[in-house]
């Protein structure tokens, strides 16, 4: 096999976002895919805003529309140089301090995606970041320098492509049956203990919280949960190696359903169980993840866990509460927060612990698959992450 070296400028057209107005910014059908959209390995269609055209010219801004299976590049931020691809049919744009890359002829998609996976362009991105701005950016200009060895064979490209894609796309499937299992399962919570449906014929009585079924009664949080608010441990103890216990400060770390772990502390304070609701009680207020292991927790976290060790039926509980939650984003302060005494008396309507029972039964089966799948996944993204160097270079021959 050949292989060639060249600079990103050379197999790609690179695309800095358009500069939209946030007064156009609203509930519109077209979306603007902004920084904040982009998370790894993907960017996210339905979370983005939208935007009102009528006050853009169409021809100006076609240049800066992302399709599905295109990917970019956060250039601004404290997540700068994180990538994502674009999973949407539906078309979008990119905003500012996006950059969007457009494959040329003769080089092929996918590698180039792999390409700005690697850890070599991780560290170009670190290694020429503009630190003198108000916050840390890096420009297109700098990025179309970062230099790479690829196979002169388009042909060559798919292959190496090829193996790492079929990785991804299980990886992928994974995470579309999980997303419809707690499809499922959210629907089912609402549907009992929401909309009362199988319900409907029995007495109801006026409550606090609207009418409810006769038997069931309006309580706390505090109730059924034992809560523990997160608290850091010294600046010092932080590492990447291993080094302690596995320590997350905020919802930064959070996932689809479980964090990704990053960082470890040597001087752990307060600890998360396995399987106990990790919280966001710092803005945003309301966000959810669940604990795989024993953990630390900073100041940006509670842990939630049921007294009962009905771990799905608070979980979805806690997820339901989520639109109550999100009142104190910016509640009073500039920065949201939730303090534990609210969370203890924060009211909840409590079902008869037979019906608890029930639910949790029939869904912590959903919940054990959705975390086999979950750690599949972490497998599946470690042969993909070992491979992906070696392919990159030619070290493995095909």
């Amino acid at each position: 096999m050949e292989w060639e070296e060249i600079t990103i400028d050379i197999c790609c057209d690179l695309i800095a976002g358009y500069a939209f107005k946030s007064k156009d910014f609203g509930e519109f059908d077209t979306k603007v895919i902004r920084i904040g959209d982009i998370t790894p390995p993907f960017v996210h269609h339905d979370s983005a805003i939208g935007v009102n055209l009528a006050n853009y010219d169409h021809r100006k801004i076609e240049r800066y529309k992302i399709k599905y299976n295109d990917f970019v590049l956060a250039m601004t931020g404290a997540t700068i140089g994180k990538v994502g691809r674009y999973i949407s049919d539906v078309p979008s744009y990119v905003n500012q301090r996006v950059l969007l890359f457009k494959s040329k002829e003769g080089y092929d998609h996918s590698f180039i995606y792999y390409t700005i996976n690697s850890y070599v362009f991780s560290q170009y991105v670190l290694n020429h970041i503009d630190s003198e701005s108000a916050q840390p950016n890096i420009s297109a200009n700098t990025i179309s320098k970062f230099s790479f060895k690829i196979p002169a064979n388009i042909s060559d490209q798919r292959k190496i492509a090829g193996i790492l894609s079929a990785l991804d796309a299980k990886i992928e499937n994974n995470n579309k049956i999980n997303a419809n299992l707690e499809a499922q399962a959210q629907a089912l919570f609402k549907s009992w203990f929401v909309d009362f449906t199988p319900f409907k014929d029995q007495p109801f009585v006026d409550s606090e919280l609207g009418p409810i079924p006769q038997g069931w009664k309006v309580g706390t949080l505090g109730d059924i949960a034992n809560i523990i608010m997160g608290q850091s441990p010294a600046g010092s103890s932080y590492n990447e190696r291993g080094n302690g216990v596995i320590f997350y400060q905020g919802r930064t770390e959070f996932g689809f359903r479980f964090p990704n772990v990053r960082l470890y502390t040597t001087m752990p304070k307060r600890y998360a169980e396995p399987m106990s609701i990790l919280l966001s009680v710092r803005a945003p207020v309301g966000d959810i993840n669940v604990a795989i292991e024993k953990c630390c927790i900073g100041r940006g976290l509670a842990s939630i866990s049921s007294k009962r060790g009905l771990h799905s039926f608070l979980l979805y509980l806690v997820k339901s509460l989520k639109n109550r939650l999100e009142v104190f984003n910016g509640e009073g302060t500039v920065f949201g927060s939730i303090n534990k005494n609210t969370l203890m008396q924060f009211k909840i309507i409590i079902p008869p612990i037979e019906m608890q029972e029930k639910f949790n039964e029939i869904i912590q089966r959903h919940d054990c698959m959705v975390l086999e799948l979950h750690k599949e996944i972490i497998n599946l993204s470690t042969q993909r992450d070992t491979l992906l160097p070696k392919l990159m270079s030619g070290e493995i021959k095909l």
